[in-house]
């Protein structure tokens, strides 16, 4: 499955730009002639467009897998407090782990949200025992496992 992650919006996007975004936000693998031939200019026009958006770091087209189908039967996310001073520190100590896939600093009752998919409750232990809680800076954390996912959208 493919999907487009667009950056910040920028004010140096025209109608053919925002296009382009949606003609791959549907179909990451659409050809740019066929993009070309929507909006009635050449292919090399939507290859210079798309260089351009990428290299503006507004759009990045990657595959998006299903994380069950690859056997990762253990999904959750983990709200981690930790040492204010170090709350930096541990947040690119956490992301540095395989099992972790999504990563934000927040405000609120935690300082920082992770998602991991894990194969089974078995090696989710073993990272929240093993990896997670020894690193410097955790206080705590607290675990909440996806039991359906209802609905996925990526922007």
């Amino acid at each position: 499955m493919n999907n487009i992650i667009v950056n910040q919006a920028s004010e140096n996007l025209d109608e053919a730009d925002r296009f382009i975004i949606d003609a791959l936000r549907q179909d990451g693998r659409i050809a740019f002639a066929q993009i070309a031939q929507q909006l009635n200019v050449s292919p090399g026009m939507i290859r210079v467009r798309y260089n351009r958006l990428v290299e503006m770091g507004v759009l990045k087209v990657v595959a998006i897998t299903n994380p069950l189908r690859l056997g990762f039967k253990t999904m959750a996310m983990i709200g981690i407090r930790t040492d204010g001073t170090h709350m930096l520190e541990v947040a690119d100590a956490v992301s540095a782990l395989e099992e972790v896939v999504y990563l934000i600093v927040v405000s609120g009752r935690f300082d920082i949200m992770i998602e991991v998919f894990c194969r089974d409750h078995e090696e989710l232990l073993q990272f929240l025992t093993e990896k997670l809680h020894k690193i410097e800076g955790v206080r705590e954390a607290e675990t909440f496992i996806h039991l359906k996912i209802r609905k996925e959208v990526y922007f």
